[in-house]
């Protein structure tokens, strides 16, 4: 990448939500660019965005995953912002007219991870008593546990990372189910107990990924951004956006998805179940990387073949009643 993108007076402004994870992130792409780029200035504006903002009450009752993006969007098309950083899972698969998704980084380890109260050190998931209190904002976590674990207890969490960590500690929860990448990228590995493996709860779509948003067309950004483009993981998430976009689910919906690339072959697995995990269906699809996303959108219709479509409407009526 050479310098000429930019004049050496260009300043650049990365648009971040204030949660300390979101920071950690954006200043990482903000470092990681500074390398490529020393003749740009890059600065950060925080924003708070409603996701932020509610915290007692449930995510499935407040609406879709623009909760945590829409406030930076307003700032890339009022241009106060150049960039936006998010976690890739809370981008909204359909984004505001004018905007794109500019660049995908390098994906991390995209499982769930248990974590555990002092009192159970000695248990994973499937040793857990009868009863045990689960805590997770998340109903693609809750439908995937409730189908193999139907002996736990889940109730709702809310707040950022080290609240929710907080209130395992003070006892409100048994364990509670976060994302690894999340705490790694936090430093907080040892807290991580139990690495849920894909066959018991597959991750959420763009889960361990970050997703730059930019605007529609801005080539300089694009230029910028190219710099921290992560081709395979790029493909990986393009699949599983597709997939979750043709069955219009958001994070209110329990959708899993596991994908991975071997030579020229991407494989994508996905799931959807209902609320009581009483219902769960799962296929798989492979093919050519160039065809990412048309193989998220043949994934889906297959998996509507197989019910998804009727599930899911019953979810969307039971959220809105």
């Amino acid at each position: 990448m050479t310098a000429s993108v930019s004049t050496p007076t260009r300043t650049v402004r990365l648009a971040s939500r204030k949660s300390q994870l979101a920071l950690v992130q954006t200043y990482w792409v903000k470092a990681q660019l500074e390398q490529h780029f020393p003749h740009i200035t890059f600065e950060v504006e925080t924003m708070s965005t409603q996701g932020d903002k509610i915290l007692d009450v449930a995510l499935s009752k407040i609406g879709d995953k623009g909760l945590f993006t829409k406030e930076l969007e307003v700032g890339l098309l009022n241009n106060t912002a150049d960039f936006a950083v998010h976690s890739l899972k809370d981008l909204p698969t359909r984004l505001p007219d004018g905007l794109m998704l500019g660049c995908v980084t390098e994906r991390v380890e995209p499982a769930d991870a248990l974590v555990v109260h002092a009192q159970h050190q000695d248990k994973q998931l499937a040793t857990l008593p009868p009863g045990t209190v689960i805590g997770t904002s998340s109903l693609r976590r809750l439908a995937q546990l409730r189908h193999h674990f139907p002996h736990l207890e889940f109730k709702d969490i809310r707040g950022n990372l080290n609240t929710r960590l907080q209130k395992l500690d003070n006892g409100e929860y048994d364990a509670i189910i976060l994302a690894v990448a999340g705490l790694e990228r936090l430093e907080m590995s040892d807290r991580i107990h139990q690495v849920i493996p894909g066959e018991i709860s597959l991750h959420a779509v763009g889960q361990g990924a970050l997703g730059i948003e930019c605007r529609d067309g801005d080539q300089e950004i694009l230029d910028i951004l190219a710099a921290l483009e992560h081709a395979p993981s790029k493909a990986c998430t393009l699949a599983e956006r597709s997939l979750l976009r043709e069955l219009e689910g958001g994070c209110q919906v329990p959708i899993g998805v596991n994908s991975r690339i071997e030579g020229d072959t991407l494989t994508l697995v996905g799931m959807v179940a209902s609320l009581d995990g009483q219902q769960l269906i799962k296929n798989t699809i492979s093919g050519p990387v160039e065809q990412a996303e048309q193989l998220g959108a043949n994934l889906a219709a297959m998996l509507k073949e197989q019910g998804a479509g009727e599930i899911l409407a019953a979810i969307f009526a039971e959220i809105n009643r």
